[in-house]
């Protein structure tokens, strides 16, 4: 699966950068109450100052989850700590349902009072960047990348989606959004040793899996039906990226996708019917006589 994290916290990529960031280990006394008030109960809205004030609510829902699933023995570690202007950032592994990942929690200083404002999974290390002049720079896994690539290339997309809709109607900007054209003529001339609509399919699992990053099965293929199952990132992505929720409603988000997907199969000459499962999405293609 690509779910990096069944929790799932990624909002914006915080970059914890070597050049501007420093050290203190010993200044980890905000981490200690931060942990004190999450572990006692329900941590207090007033005590959270978000990035946006429109992320406050899915701040307050990820601190409640994880309340729920805490290891405490893992947040009562010792984390890392980076100083930057009047934010304090903590990095610290820690396991939900059995997968371990890196956070890093960021906390914003006023005076003496200090807020919470952000956490996120994804962490470019650049603060372990090698001496100057470099061409090397710390990487992701594999998984981590894809997940990025299309956080940013679905956030385009609804903003699109978004500014269509206000500016010409829902309908405008549903079909601006369609590349069935396009996509079916990148499979018959980047696959061509096959039928056109075979290369359709098959274009389609490689794409999916080797450029998007999905779980791809192809389960049959022939003349008349094709069959696959696809894990996308998509709808991950819905349910874990809270400024997602904040732009789109659920049935629109979906819309997008069944109809770019509708477009594609039709200019193939395939009728396609799509299956929702709990971890997969069923692609059934049959030939239109």
């Amino acid at each position: 699966m690509c779910r990096l994290i069944k929790i799932g916290i990624f909002i914006t990529t915080l970059i914890c950068t070597g050049f501007v960031a420093g050290q203190n280990h010993a200044d980890t006394s905000i981490w200690k109450e931060f942990v004190i008030k999450l572990k006692e109960n329900e941590f207090p809205r007033d005590k959270i100052r978000a990035h946006h004030e429109s992320l406050t609510d899915a701040m307050a829902g990820f601190l409640k989850l994880m309340r729920e699933k805490a290891n405490w023995d893992e947040w009562n570690a010792k984390p890392e700590v980076h100083k930057v202007d009047n934010k304090i950032h903590y990095v610290i592994p820690l396991t939900f349902d059995g997968e371990q990942a890196t956070y890093c929690f960021t906390f914003l200083i006023e005076g003496t009072n200090w807020y919470f404002q952000h956490l996120e999974a994804i962490t470019i290390r650049l603060d372990k960047l090698g001496p100057l002049p470099t061409s090397v720079f710390p990487d992701l896994s594999k998984d981590y990348k894809n997940w990025m690539r299309e956080e940013i290339r679905i956030s385009q997309q609804v903003r699109l989606h978004n500014l269509l809709v206000k500016e010409k109607g829902k309908c405008f900007a549903l079909d601006w959004l369609k590349d069935g054209k396009g996509y079916f003529l990148a499979a018959k001339t980047w696959v061509p040793f096959f039928t056109a609509h075979k290369a359709f399919v098959l274009y389609m699992c490689w794409e999916q899996s080797n450029l998007k990053g999905h779980d791809v099965e192809l389960l049959q293929l022939d003349e008349k039906i094709a069959e696959v199952k696809v894990h996308p990132i998509y709808y991950d992505l819905y349910k874990n990226a809270a400024h997602l929720k904040q732009q789109i409603s659920f049935e629109d988000y979906r819309k997008i996708y069944e109809i770019i997907w509708q477009d594609r199969a039709t200019k193939a000459g395939w009728k396609l019917d799509l299956i929702y499962k709990e971890e997969f999405i069923l692609f059934t293609f049959k030939k239109h006589n």
